[in-house]
């Protein structure tokens, strides 16, 4: 199994994981902030996430799995460790590893996606695209 130690691009995702677990406990406007704050962070210091893939269908485009929740809205999911993307029960087929700003930038991007729901089984948290664009500090 991997860990940390073995991908750089997620060494310093576990405070994304403490800063969400924090929000659960404490679902303030203060901590939300601090949390954004601390994923912005991992982003510049080139930080990255797990991402879910579908398989490739005829044409050989990889599709990024997206979540349609109850409101019928999609969202793609990502995960800050193989650990948080485990604990999923073996649902999620195909991964690869992608720059946060990457990602954020694709989402902004694309009409179809509402944004990303970060660690979908656990410590959970759903970026619409507002609080991306207030990750890329893209709001006034």
């Amino acid at each position: 199994m991997k860990d940390y130690k073995t991908d750089e691009g997620l060494q310093g995702n576990e405070k994304i994981e403490e800063a969400i677990v924090g929000l659960q406990h404490e679902a303030t406007q203060e901590m939300l902030a601090h949390t954004l704050t601390v994923i912005r962070r991992r982003m510049k210091e080139d930080g990255q996430f797990i991402i879910a893939v579908e398989p490739p269908k005829g044409d050989g485009q990889i599709r990024l799995e997206a979540i349609r929740t109850e409101d019928g809205k999609n969202w793609w999911s990502a995960f800050t460790s193989f650990e948080e993307e485990l604990k999923g029960g073996g649902s999620v087929k195909s991964t690869f590893l992608t720059d946060i700003n990457k990602l954020f930038e694709l989402i902004l991007q694309t009409d179809e996606i509402e944004g990303v729901i970060l660690n979908p089984w656990n410590r959970t948290i759903m970026l619409d695209k507002y609080l991306i664009e207030i990750i890329l500090g893209k709001t006034a």
